[in-house]
């Protein structure tokens, strides 16, 4: 099952995509995480998606590669560089942690404008 993440807007958009392999660039051969803490998600499995939701809005996603656990409270979701930039007609507040997703594939559409938000 595909799960959802929040990009804090004090960490901001354009150091995220400094970080490498945003949306339409190409793979660096480097893996990437996503380091939250809680208990990971149980429903998820490599090649599902990992959508990220940056100033209330669904920016795009990536497909999972691996969940690397740390500990009890700590984990990453690892990823490649095939991100798409997407987005759906909703406003979705941020939080923490992971959701799973709530709606349906058919609502996404490409988000040619996602690095300006």
């Amino acid at each position: 099952m595909d799960v959802v993440v929040t990009l804090p807007e004090k960490f901001g958009l354009s150091r995220w995509i400094a970080e490498g392999d945003a949306a339409g660039d190409p793979w660096s051969g480097q893996l990437w995480a996503w380091h939250l803490g809680g208990r990971p998600p149980k429903n998820i499995n490599a090649g599902e998606r990992v959508y990220v939701v940056y100033k209330n809005h669904l920016i795009g996603y990536s497909r999972l590669i691996r969940i690397d656990v740390f500990n009890e409270s700590r984990y990453s979701l690892v990823r490649a560089g095939d991100a798409m930039a997407i987005s759906i007609n909703q406003e979705i507040k941020g939080f923490r942690g992971f959701r799973y997703r709530w709606w349906d594939r058919s609502e996404e559409k490409p988000f040619l404008d996602w690095k300006l938000q």
